[in-house]
């Protein structure tokens, strides 16, 4: 599932909150453009939170 744009300039990663992510809607992820974290997206909704993140 794509997140709307204007969705994603206002997501951040916890860690990095002004690094931006990368939307993979095959991988159902959000990845953040400086650590590299992947958050879920579940059901279309991102799940942000430090302990969740893959990588």
């Amino acid at each position: 599932m794509s997140l709307e744009p204007d969705l994603l300039d206002v997501l951040g990663c916890p860690e990095h909150p002004d690094a931006g992510l990368r939307n993979d809607p095959a991988a159902a992820t959000l990845t953040c453009g400086e650590c590299g974290h992947a958050y879920p997206v579940v059901d279309g909704v991102p799940i942000l939170l430090a302990p969740a993140a893959r990588g």
